[in-house]
């Protein structure tokens, strides 16, 4: 069986090195364990210090790129390698490294098809309570949206089967982590919950400016991921928002029209009339939307299974021409 560890870097020639001498040499249950960094622009030495330490595997992006493509890219790299499982983590050394064998000793009993590793983000000595807030707010509303029950939803240290990769089909350039958590809750993978503690703050994120600006791209993800997986739902639920609201000037104006005197409404009921036939027309159109978005994503799933052969196939006569 053969592990293959992903590395994304963007200028980590500092903080590399402690990553790499981290990673176990064996594990039990694993034949072959294989790294790859993902050189994410770099304009530092950290491929240099990569290959001093032995890294013979890379994917190379001439300008940065971020961590999403980078780390769709690399998964792809892995599956090409013959990976039976495939583990991220981070070049800055966020993560312990050392843990990797719990990380995927799920896996390795055929429990799990992903496993998370839990940061336990509110003993996190570093963060700030709003940021401590905001990650626990963040994570409840993932799992509302994506029907899982995961306590720390955007860690960045994880663990896939060779099978739960091929089914991936990431697309977002940001909140990589997200995203593919909706995916693996929406393709019925098992998933398991490694907790763990991170190492000490070596340098700031370099994902995001402002913790505003995180929430506000990570939300877009998670309304994306609403939109392609339950869209007859979001529709629906907006439609009868809308349908309700608009049948209250109507019920008014009928009650206007025969439980009051005829002098006491006047034009103004118009106006009401109007903005009601307004609203129900947003609600008939959001349901139109739902049942075209629903047929949408009916064959979003059948082109994503089409995918997923098509890599299966691809990958396993690599792997088996490699044999």
């Amino acid at each position: 069986m053969k592990l293959v560890v992903i590395i994304p870097c963007f200028n980590e020639e500092a903080t590399l090195p402690l990553v790499l001498a981290t990673l176990p040499k064996t594990i039990a249950g694993i034949d072959t364990i294989e790294t790859v960094v993902i050189d994410d622009g770099c304009t530092d030495r950290t491929v240099e210090v990569a290959k001093k330490h032995g890294i013979k595997e890379f994917v190379v992006h001439t300008r940065n790129q971020g961590l999403s493509r980078a780390f769709r890219h690399g998964l792809l790299r892995a599956l090409e390698l013959g990976a039976d499982i495939i583990v991220l983590t981070e070049g800055d050394n966020q993560y312990p490294q050392e843990r990797i064998p719990d990380l995927i000793q799920p896996i390795l009993d055929g429990r799990a098809d992903l496993v998370l590793g839990d940061r336990q983000t509110q003993t996190i000595p570093h963060f700030s309570r709003s940021k401590k807030f905001f990650q626990k707010f963040g994570t409840w509303v993932l799992n509302r949206a994506a029907d899982t029950n995961v306590p720390d939803a955007i860690t960045g240290f994880r663990a896939y089967t060779r099978e739960a990769a091929l089914e991936l089909n990431p697309i977002a350039n940001y909140s990589w982590a997200t995203e593919t958590t909706i995916q693996a809750s929406r393709k019925y993978q098992a998933i398991a919950i490694v907790p763990i503690t991170t190492n000490a703050k070596l340098r700031d994120s370099r994902q995001f400016k402002s913790q505003w600006q995180h929430i506000r791209k990570s939300s877009l993800t998670i309304v994306r991921g609403l939109v392609t997986y339950r869209s007859y739902a979001v529709f629906l639920t907006v439609g009868l928002f809308f349908l309700l609201v608009g049948l209250l000037p109507f019920i008014h104006y009928l009650y206007a029209v025969f439980f009051t005197p005829r002098s006491a409404y006047g034009s103004h009921h118009l106006q009401s009339l109007i903005i009601g036939t307004v609203l129900l027309t947003a609600s008939f159109i959001s349901f139109t939307l739902g049942v075209v978005a629903d047929l949408i994503s009916v064959n979003r799933a059948l082109l994503e299974d089409i995918l997923t052969e098509a890599k299966r196939n691809r990958f396993d006569n690599n792997r088996q021409g490699k044999r």
